[in-house]
C-alpha cells in the first residue's frame, strides 16, 4: 500500500511524536497509520506501508495491545487478523495518559511518599523534605484533577477546553469578591 504524501507526512510526524508519548518511532507511526485508515489493516499492509519488517510490526502490535491502543478484528471467511484503533481519538488519548500515569507518575508518588514518611535527619534534609512535600502535593493534585477530567465525556471536555481563559477570569473574580467581604 502506497501512502499519499499528505498521509505519509502525518504518519512520519506521529513517529517523531511517539518518543514523546512514551513509545518508539515505529510504534508512533503504526498508531498514526491505523488512526487515519477507515478500514482495519493487516500486519502485512502495515509493514508494506511503513516499509518495515513483518516482525517489527508484530512486536509493535504487542506493544500497542499492552497500551490497549489497538484491537484485533476478523473478516468472515478471511483467516488474517486485522488491526484497528481501539476507540475514538479521545479514548486513545485517555489510554496514553493513563498508561503514562501508571508508568511515570505513580512510581514517583510512591517514592515521594516513602521520602516524606522517612522524615529528615538533618537541617539540610529538612529543606529537601519541604521541597519533596511540595512536589508530592503538586503531583497528587494534578493526578486527582486528571482523573476527574478522564471521567468527562469528549463533549464535556471540549466544552471545558473552549472555556479556556474564561475559567481564570472567573477565579480572579471570585478572589476579588472574597477580598471585599
Amino acid at each position: 500500500m502506497i501512502l499519499s504524501p499528505k498521509i505519509e507526512n502525518f504518519v512520519l510526524h506521529c513517529g517523531e511524536m511517539g518518543s514523546r508519548w512514551g513509545f518508539n518511532r515505529t510504534i508512533g507511526q503504526m498508531v498514526g497509520l491505523l488512526v487515519i485508515h477507515e478500514q482495519p489493516l493487516t500486519a502485512n499492509e502495515i509493514a508494506e506501508s511503513l516499509k518495515i519488517s513483518r516482525g517489527n510490526v508484530s512486536m509493535g502490535i504487542k506493544e500497542l495491545q499492552s497500551w490497549q491502543l489497538v484491537k484485533v478484528t476478523h473478516i468472515p471467511g478471511d483467516r488474517k487478523e486485522y488491526y484497528a484503533p481501539s476507540g475514538s481519538i479521545w479514548d486513545l488519548a485517555n489510554r496514553v495518559f493513563e498508561e503514562r500515569r501508571k508508568r511515570e507518575i505513580d512510581p514517583t508518588l510512591s517514592l515521594l511518599r516513602d521520602q516524606i514518611l522517612d522524615g529528615p535527619n538533618s537541617p539540610e534534609e529538612e529543606y529537601a523534605q519541604k521541597q519533596i512535600q511540595a512536589i508530592h502535593d503538586l503531583l497528587e493534585t494534578v493526578t486527582k484533577w486528571s482523573a476527574e477530567l478522564q471521567r468527562l465525556s469528549p463533549e464535556q471536555l471540549q466544552t471545558l477546553m473552549k472555556l479556556g481563559s474564561s475559567v481564570g477570569k472567573v477565579i480572579d473574580l471570585k478572589d476579588k469578591l472574597l477580598k471585599k467581604s
